[in-house]
C-alpha cells in the first residue's frame, strides 16, 4: 500500500481508502459520496482526519493512509500505513467494550468514552501497513 493520491477513494470491494501523509501542506477533498453516504478527508504529514455524514471517523496523528476501511455493527477494520508510529482516534459507539487487534494480535481491551471515541497507538515502518480491528464484545 502507499497513500492515495487521490485523498479518499471507493475500493471495489465496497471499502473505502484515505490518507496522504506524503504531504507538506494539508489537503481536502469533501462531499465524496460513497455506499449512500457523504464523507470529507483531510490529510497530510501532521493529521489525517475522515468524516462521514459530518461525524467524526477517524484521526490519526501523524498522518496516515488507510485502505480498505470497512465498518460494520461490531466495529471496524481497516490497513494503515505511515512513516511513524501513530495514535489513531476511532468514533465508535459510546460508552462500549471494545477488542482491539493489530496484525491478528489481540493488543487488549478498551472501553469508548461518552462520546465514543476511542484511541489507540499503532506501531508503523515507512512501506508496511498494518491490519486494526477494533470489534465490539
Amino acid at each position: 500500500m502507499a497513500v492515495i493520491s487521490e485523498l479518499l477513494r471507493s475500493e471495489d470491494d465496497g471499502t473505502i481508502s484515505f490518507g496522504d501523509y506524503s504531504l507538506a501542506v494539508k489537503s481536502k477533498k469533501d462531499k465524496f459520496e460513497h455506499g449512500g453516504d457523504l464523507y470529507k478527508v483531510k490529510t497530510f504529514k501532521e493529521i489525517t482526519k475522515l468524516e462521514k455524514n459530518g461525524m467524526f471517523i477517524y484521526e490519526s496523528v501523524p498522518g496516515t493512509a488507510v485502505s480498505g476501511m470497512k465498518e460494520t455493527e461490531t466495529g471496524v477494520e481497516f490497513f494503515v500505513e505511515g512513516p511513524e508510529d501513530a495514535e489513531i482516534t476511532l468514533g465508535l459507539q459510546e460508552a462500549t467494550e471494545y477488542k482491539i487487534l493489530v496484525d491478528d494480535n489481540s493488543v487488549g481491551q478498551m472501553k469508548t468514552n461518552l462520546g465514543g471515541k476511542l484511541t489507540l497507538s499503532v506501531e508503523l515502518n515507512p512501506g508496511r501497513s498494518v491490519k486494526v480491528q477494533v470489534v465490539k464484545l
